[in-house]
């Protein structure tokens, strides 16, 4: 019995596998048209395909997406950086050809005959007072072992900004133009086609943001764009300094005293480098000193 059982069974695998082999050869012969079956089957995988290959390229292509949106974003960050990294860069070399133009005006400006009668120190700005002192006060890096004294004027290449108040060993205090007062008055000439014509730089108007200059003179002309330079009469500061140019005139109130408001041809805001300039012993003293600050 049980081999009639085993027989059977080689018989029935013999048949399946030789069924199996002409099917195989059958379905990979050329035809136009194919079975039913393989029709259903093939219909049956690709559905089936189709549905799973959706979610499966959703899901691909939203990561990818998201590498791109990254690699994106460090790309930017890595421009950004670069960027700053340039602007820098563009500030620095500005602020460069800015300081070797100031220096190389006040090269120009210490060789000039102006100057030639006095010894000129130059000096670079430590830092500024704060407000509300910004526009009146500042201080430089040199002092009294640099031969720099109280009283001693400073100049940039476009003219005066001050003097010098506190003489320390290494540094020192300077009184900007915007500072001055009836106590630091400074004698100055008015520059013109006729005869010069004296005043006296008296203080500053702080909502014209010019200098007043009194003159005690009231039958000399003086107009809009007249240079004032200093007189040298009060025995302390270089004749010839330029303060800056006249903007308006006016009368004072008792009519008696011509007042005149001087635009400071120096920037009095926006300063780096100065120049302290100092007498030399035989230079000539002026008379009158009690005109100008000693």
């Amino acid at each position: 019995m049980w081999s009639f059982l085993r027989r059977r069974a080689l018989i029935i695998i013999l048949v399946s596998v030789i069924l199996l082999v002409a099917l195989i050869g059958f379905s990979m012969r050329d035809r136009e048209e194919v079975s039913l079956p393989e029709e259903l089957l093939k219909d049956t995988i690709g559905w089936v395909q189709g549905v799973f290959q959706v979610p499966v390229r959703f899901v691909t292509d939203f990561f990818d997406d998201i590498n791109q949106l990254k690699t994106t974003f460090e790309q930017n960050e890595v421009l950004k950086e670069r960027l700053s990294e340039y602007k820098d860069l563009l500030y620095e070399v500005q602020a460069l050809e800015e300081e070797n133009e100031e220096l190389q005006a006040l090269l120009e400006k210490k060789d000039a005959d102006s100057l030639r009668d006095y010894n000129v120190i130059q000096a670079s700005v430590n830092g500024r007072s704060p407000e509300p002192l910004w526009m009146q006060q500042l201080s430089i890096n040199k002092g009294k072992q640099h031969g720099v004294r109280p009283n001693m004027a400073v100049i940039t290449a476009e003219g005066m900004v001050g003097k010098v108040t506190t003489a320390y060993q290494f540094t020192s205090d300077v009184q900007l133009l915007s500072g001055f007062d009836r106590n630091n008055r400074i004698s100055v000439l008015v520059q013109g086609k006729e005869d010069p014509v004296f005043g006296l730089i008296e203080g500053y108007d702080d909502k014209r943001e010019s200098l007043i200059l009194t003159i005690k003179s009231t039958d000399k002309e003086v107009e809009k764009g007249q240079l004032v330079v200093s007189s040298g009469m009060g025995g302390v500061f270089p004749k010839g300094l330029v303060i800056g140019e006249i903007e308006s005139v006016e009368m004072d109130s008792y009519g008696l005293t011509k007042v005149a408001y001087v635009k400071s041809a120096a920037d009095l805001y926006d300063i780096n480098h100065v120049m302290v300039v100092d007498r030399k012993m035989n230079s000539p003293e002026a008379p009158n000193p009690e005109e100008e600050e000693s």
